[in-house]
């Protein structure tokens, strides 16, 4: 484990000067990166941990929170439901890409710390390597946004920081990663991670369901559901 203090220091992806060019390698590398190192999966658990109650016909809406180059409706494919995707992000960049790519049915540049939506506005809000690039407070003030905006629940894809983790991620990078911004941004991520106790802790109190478990490979997924839609663990 590592021990300390979360980093507060900036990633490079969180910087608006940061060209088209060097973002969308970046972003291509890294949804590489989580596809492999099972980023994705721990998605489609948290989804279908929700969802498996709803009708097999319901369309599914989502907010993706932080979108980045998440292709979230590739990502739920495998899990044989209709999705419709809006995916959120400040850097209107990442916009240009996420439309470029054909990532979400509906793609909104804006920030995820000034949500305007109204109460239960889609049933699921998502949001993968995210939460990290927040402080204490804004983490635990989006998460209590979030369930607010959903109707159904809140999955939150996120790193534990952990010392393997970042040795792992450090040497993978740096052995094969071709974008200066994630050698850079990756080992930091982890740095910005949280620990089991950390997260549990900005979980908003009851009444709510909180289901927090780990997955491969040091990833947390945190599950959020008001109490009558009885999300299991």
């Amino acid at each position: 484990m590592i021990t300390g203090q979360r980093s507060v220091r900036p990633e490079l992806m969180d910087d608006p000067e940061v060209s088209y060019g060097e973002l969308e390698t970046a972003l291509r590398e890294l949804g590489t990166i989580n596809r492999w190192l099972g980023g994705h999966r721990t998605t489609r658990i948290g989804v279908a941990r929700l969802t498996h109650h709803l009708p097999v016909d319901t369309v599914i809406t989502v907010l993706d929170l932080g979108a980045g180059g998440t292709n979230l409706s590739a990502i739920l494919r495998p899990l044989h439901r209709r999705f419709a995707v809006t995916a959120l992000d400040i850097n209107p960049r990442i916009g240009e890409f996420a439309k470029q790519y054909g990532h979400a049915s509906e793609v909104v540049v804006g920030s995820a710390h000034a949500l305007s939506y109204p109460d239960r506005s889609f049933d699921i809000v998502h949001a993968s390597l995210f939460l990290h690039h927040c402080t204490d407070a804004e983490a635990k003030w989006l998460l209590q946004e979030a369930i607010r905006i959903a109707r159904v629940g809140v999955v939150i894809n996120e790193l534990q920081r952990h010392f393997f983790a970042l040795a792992g991620i450090a040497l993978l990078t740096t052995l094969l990663g071709r974008s200066a911004i994630v050698r850079h941004d990756a080992p930091l991520s982890v740095r910005r991670g949280f620990t089991r106790r950390e997260l549990a802790a900005l979980s908003p109190r009851a009444p709510i369901n909180v289901t927090l478990s780990w997955r491969w490979a040091f990833r947390w997924c945190l599950c959020l559901s008001p109490l009558q839609q009885g999300a299991d663990g």
